[in-house]
């Protein structure tokens, strides 16, 4: 019995290892193949595609984005239907702000002396039209104390002017004396003046000409300084000059710029030579030296925060181009190089859209491929939305459009 068995075993082993066999080199069963070809007839077409659907098939768009109006209004998103407009021309350059004309001075020595301050000054603070600034002391060095010397000349030459205005007419002392006595005391008396003494009478006061700003102090406290050496320069910051170095590569169309738009270092907005009461003073014509640039110059009214002397990024603007779609640059994300908007789709929904940009003239981007006439573009808040559309928990969008 025990024979048997293992007989069986080995008969089904054999078996086996022969249908593998013909598995391999080609040979097949035909009961079983035709078994198979009729369960694929019955398989359900809709059920084969329900199979390459997948799970969030039908859902919506993978590229849209959804935020319920209430919290896109909450986040600040904003948007512009864009409607084809006038764009003008633009060169972009840099440039430097600078105190109109008449509205810096500068202060110098009006005497030799050490210099002492009047207060605790320094670049930046306003001062007052007359406040004092600095004292020329000059009592310590060796032609002695200047001040001291002008005012004994002046107080002799008025006292002898004074005596003699009571003799002249009892024709005790001339006309023509009296005359030269009374030119000596005026000039002792400007001589005096003129070195503008300081309130204890020790030392020369210099004052600001003017109501302004310190933009430099040029000396400090102890310097010993000669008449006319600088000290300091007070600006009026009442108008400025926005000058832009212009490439060569220009110089035909210096002729089509009109105004310019421009920004500070230390400041986001974008400003507007015409919007600050500003006008065109000079397309340069020659460069200075070996420079490869041309000045092209504008003055504007102080009405922000500009500070003089700061440089600055210049959108020099030509004439204008008619039907040009247009963004603002607020509108546009950068990523790896390329650029983006987000368009509104409805009430709820956003998509992202790559654009091809053109010129910029500092507040709106030209769009030459990516957006056209009729498109909602958001416009505030563009960042928000590129920050909902990383999330995971933001759900599908199931509306048709």
């Amino acid at each position: 019995m025990k024979k048997l068995t293992l007989l069986s075993g080995a008969a089904c082993a054999l078996l086996l290892i022969w249908s593998c066999n013909s598995t391999r080199t080609g040979v097949h069963d035909h009961s079983t193949h035709t078994e198979t070809v009729s369960d694929h007839e019955n398989i359900d077409p809709h059920d084969h595609e329900a199979e390459h659907e997948g799970p969030e098939h039908g859902a919506g768009h993978s590229d849209e984005i959804v935020i319920a109006p209430e919290k896109a209004e909450a986040a600040g998103i904003a948007v512009e239907k864009i409607i084809p407009s006038g764009f003008r021309g633009v060169i972009r350059t840099g440039g430097q702000i600078l105190p109109a004309v008449g509205d810096e001075k500068m202060l110098v020595a009006t005497s030799d002396g050490i210099v002492s301050f009047s207060g605790n000054y320094a670049a930046g603070m306003k001062v007052g039209n007359g406040e004092p600034l600095f004292s020329l002391l000059s009592g310590n060095i060796q032609d002695g104390n200047r001040i001291v010397k002008a005012r004994i000349a002046y107080e002799t030459a008025k006292a002898e002017y004074l005596r003699t205005s009571k003799l002249v007419d009892d024709r005790i002392v001339s006309q023509k004396d009296f005359i030269r006595i009374k030119e000596a005391y005026e000039n002792a008396r400007t001589a005096y003046e003129a070195l503008k003494p300081n309130a204890d009478g020790t030392g020369v006061q210099i004052e600001s000409p003017f109501q302004g700003y310190i933009k430099d102090i040029l000396v400090n406290e102890g310097d010993f300084v000669t008449t006319g050496t600088p000290l300091a320069s007070i600006v009026k910051n009442r108008k400025f000059i926005l000058r832009a170095d212009v490439s060569q590569r220009y110089y035909d169309r210096l002729g089509e710029i009109t105004s310019a738009n421009f920004s500070t270092p230390y400041s986001e907005t974008v400003l507007n030579t015409d919007s600050l009461g500003g006008r065109l003073l000079s397309r340069g014509k020659i460069s200075a030296g070996s420079s490869y640039y041309t000045p092209v110059t504008f003055e504007f009214e102080s009405r922000t925060g500009v500070i003089p002397g700061s440089f600055a990024e210049v959108w020099l603007l030509t004439s204008p181009r008619n039907n040009v779609i247009s963004v603002p640059v607020s509108a546009l994300t950068e990523e790896q190089g390329l650029y983006y908007v987000y368009l509104k789709i409805d009430d709820s929904c956003y998509r992202k859209q790559e654009v091809a940009l053109g010129e910029s003239d500092g507040r709106r981007a030209e769009i030459i491929e990516g957006v056209k006439a009729g498109d909602t573009v958001v416009t505030a808040g563009a960042m928000k939305v590129k920050l909902a559309s990383a999330s995971n928990i933001i759900p599908a969008h199931t509306h048709n459009h």
